[in-house]
């Protein structure tokens, strides 16, 4: 470049890259290259057009009509569009010296020659990897070619519109970021919220909001890898979007969708795109090697119904959601009123139930198991009581409550296998004759893979032999969606002496047939059906049922919460041996248990009179 040059270009190369420090909008920078382009070469027009998906752009034509800048915007580019369209095409520059006569612009010189201008310069803008990003342009209003400070001014010009178109895609690369999420490519939180807010603005329309958990994606991720559940996370998420069409998908933390859906007005419209949600996510989804089945979990509320206003919506949302995953995981539960207050309690109650754990006021309490025949204690079961700061105990069924969280019960079970090792240990101790205890467990036990360990760790402590304990699982912990995690931990805990007893057998997912498939020594026949045991009829019969096949598999059983003498000698006469109940003993300390013990266990010096006391019927 010439001195000359250079002292006339220096200024505009300066004012240029200043805006475009400064943040000065790509357009604006646009137009300012343009004009100040005009005023130092003042025969020329200038225009710059960005290149988008294959078609022009106008980025600044402030010289041109705005009607033949509109003209250019989104022609494809090709071999014969004109000199830009062609240009961004070769990636190389194309000087049309006759507009009027030159191929290039056959349809399009009507619109520019009517302008005066005759001659059209193109070089292309290219960003760093290669791609063409732009063009650069200068039209004439003479049948010529560029001179050499033209030439300057676009070499330079093409740079500074090279640097600019990076800073805006670097600004929409980070403005995407910020609102969308990586994984997934859906809207983030920030984005859900932007869009929530706008459709809570004055006068727009009716809308509804899910939010879908993944289920048991934890698992994934720790027994097949993060990769693995990162490919169901993006399966999960491209068909969460596909099926809420028109609605409009969002990710808002690791296994968390939200779904906005405009015009959901009420409880059916949230329930139909839920409904399209759940069936399109259950088919497998190929992840790597594995194709993995999945479920995920729904609530919902409808705007101005449900809440007013983001907070409240979201909030109300996911107690839905949170009831759902308690009471139809897979499914979808809308919101409804009374469900803010039942959870808030339940909520509350978890954090007592925590408070009472850091501060040790988790006890153990056992209720007696007894042969029916004779009322002989030949074990017991451990129950979890919550003792409160003025030392009443806790309802029971208010301190279950707590149990939903896995956390939490996780930390309790670890409390009481502590507790009952150290009292099993002493009734050793005193040469009490003692079989077994039952300890029960939850879901949130085998998820992290380490209850063995645990069981191993608490009774080797203690010096107590694992053929005194049981292992006691509900039949959802069994079957509720993690069944063979459950099977495989259960039967390593069998080869190690432990008895598994299958608790509340009847009331929740398993039947029969799961009998051949899961490692079971004990059936506990749940409360409901011990009460209608007495009177013939279909309670009666399952019951039978149970006892002759359990009896032809090897497998004891025990009937739960009886209450009665009749209902003892019926369930004798059917051939059930052992039972537990109000009738024989409430739970208790393991003070009174221990009294228990030295007289009605088998040779104790009571033995036989546990079941003979006359007492209050109540539920157990």
């Amino acid at each position: 470049m010439s001195p000359a040059n250079s002292l006339l270009i220096q200024p505009l190369q300066l004012e240029a890259l200043e805006a475009i420090a400064s943040g000065t909008p790509l357009k604006d920078v646009a137009d300012l290259l343009c004009l100040r382009v005009e005023r130092l070469a003042p025969d020329v027009v200038c225009t710059i057009l960005a290149v988008e998906n294959g078609l022009l752009r106008t980025l600044a034509s402030p010289s041109l009509p705005s009607d033949v800048s509109r003209a250019f915007d989104g022609v494809a580019i090709g071999p014969r569009k004109g000199s830009c369209g062609t240009a961004a095409f070769r990636g190389e520059a194309v000087e049309v010296q006759d507009i009027a006569s030159d191929p290039l612009w056959a349809d399009y010189k009507s619109l520019v020659l009517p302008l005066g201008l005759l001659a059209c310069w193109s070089s292309p803008i290219f960003a760093a990897d290669g791609r063409v990003r732009g063009t650069f342009a200068f039209y004439y209003r003479a049948n010529r070619s560029p001179n050499e400070l033209e030439r300057e001014i676009v070499r330079m010009c093409a740079h500074l519109c090279a640097i600019a178109l990076k800073n805006e895609d670097d600004r929409a690369r980070n403005l995407f970021l910020a609102c969308n999420d990586v994984l997934t490519g859906l809207p983030n939180r920030a984005g859900f919220d932007a869009m929530i807010g706008q459709r809570l603005a004055p006068g727009q329309a009716a809308f509804g909001l899910l939010l879908i958990d993944i289920d048991h994606l934890k698992s994934v991720n720790d027994t097949m890898g993060h990769g693995t559940g990162d490919a169901l996370i993006r399966g999960v998420a491209k068909r969460i979007e596909e099926a809420a069409r028109p609605g409009r998908a969002c990710r808002l933390s690791g296994d968390e969708f939200a779904v906005l859906i405009d015009g959901a007005g009420d409880d059916a419209g949230l329930r139909a795109c839920a409904e399209r949600i759940i069936e399109a996510v259950r088919a497998p989804i190929a992840c790597g090697e594995h194709r993995l089945g999945t479920y995920v979990t729904i609530g919902g509320v409808v705007a101005g119904e449900d809440g007013r206003d983001a907070e409240t919506l979201r909030q109300n949302a996911d107690f839905a959601l949170y009831h759902a995953k308690e009471t139809n995981r897979g499914g979808f539960v809308p919101f409804e009123q009374g469900l803010r207050t039942a959870i808030t309690r339940r909520l509350r109650t978890i954090a007592d139930v925590d408070a009472a754990l850091g501060e040790r006021r988790i006890l153990a309490n056992y209720q007696p198991i007894v042969r029916l025949d004779t009322a002989q204690i030949v074990g017991l079961e451990a129950l979890a009581r919550m003792k409160s700061r003025e030392g009443v105990i806790v309802d029971a069924n208010v301190f279950a409550a707590a149990m939903s969280d896995s956390r939490l019960a996780y930390g309790l079970t670890g409390r009481m296998l502590s507790e009952v090792a150290r009292d099993v240990r002493s009734w050793l101790d005193a040469g009490i004759p003692f079989q077994h205890v039952g300890v029960n467990v939850t879901t949130g036990d085998f998820q992290k893979g380490d209850l063995e360990q645990r069981i191993l760790d608490a009774f080797e402590f203690e010096g107590v032999p694992l053929r005194h304990v049981i292992l006691e699982v509900n039949e959802s912990v069994f079957m509720g969606g993690a069944d063979k995690m459950v099977a495989r931990a259960v039967e390593k805990l069998r080869a190690r002496g432990l008895l598994v007893a299958l608790d509340d057998f009847g009331t929740g997912f398993a039947s029969l047939t799961h009998l051949m498939d899961f490692p079971v020594d004990i059936i506990k026949i749940d409360k409901s059906f011990v009460d209608g045991i007495t009177r013939d009829g279909p309670g009666s019969a399952i019951v039978g049922a149970i006892i002759d096949i359990a009896a032809k598999m090897n497998i004891r059983i025990v009937a739960e919460g009886i209450e009665t003498a009749e209902q003892a000698d019926r369930l004798r006469s059917m051939g059930c041996v052992l039972g537990q109940g109000y009738h024989y003993a409430r739970p208790a300390s393991a003070a009174v248990t221990t009294d228990l013990l030295t007289r009605f266990a088998q040779g104790g010096v009571d033995a036989g009179r546990l079941g003979r006391r006359p007492r209050r019927t109540r539920k157990s």
